[in-house]
């Protein structure tokens, strides 16, 4: 039996985590080229509108997070060019699915939304061989309004003791 009261001391579940959704995302290809859709508020609760959107590039071989956010709902896009490994980590006591580790391959290959819960710790790896571009639109400003608030951040990727480590 795992035990649940002190997740430090143990390893984690590999399963699927309560509330995160992955949506593939279907390629439109006409002889311009393509597009995906990757937002549409008949689809999303409005829980999660996202509220701005940002693109970051990773570079092959290197990893954003793992970090985790009180009260903002992630909704990231991974299109390509390269293909990236997401892992997710529970760390809700009060969810069902608490300590379980989930991975998703996202990207080139496999293009999606991956929407990611607060509270849930999350990081994403590069393994392409090329720069890989992410989109995400949060349901929170970064900052606050007018970038005058705090970051809602926690960053384990700065804490040499956390559990939440990427294997590679």
């Amino acid at each position: 039996m795992t035990d649940r009261v002190n997740p430090g001391k143990r390893e984690f579940l590999i399963g699927a985590i309560q509330g995160v959704e992955i949506r593939p995302l279907k390629r439109h290809v006409d002889e311009r080229g393509w597009l995906f859709e990757i937002f549409r508020s008949d689809e999303l609760d409005a829980s999660i509108f996202p509220v701005m959107a940002y693109v970051s590039e990773t570079l092959p071989g290197l990893t954003r997070g793992p970090h985790e956010h009180l009260d903002q709902t992630d909704y990231f896009c991974f299109l390509g060019p390269s293909t990236f490994e997401m892992v997710l980590w529970d760390n809700r006591p009060e969810s069902p699915s608490y300590w379980n580790r989930q991975t998703v391959l996202a990207g080139k290959d496999y293009p999606c939304v991956v929407i990611v819960p607060e509270r849930v710790v999350h990081a994403y790896h590069n393994i392409g061989e090329e720069p890989g571009w992410v989109i995400n639109c949060p349901n929170r400003l970064y900052a606050g309004k007018g970038k005058e608030g705090t970051v809602d951040e926690i960053r384990h990727e700065r804490d040499p003791q956390s559990p939440f480590r990427l294997e590679k």
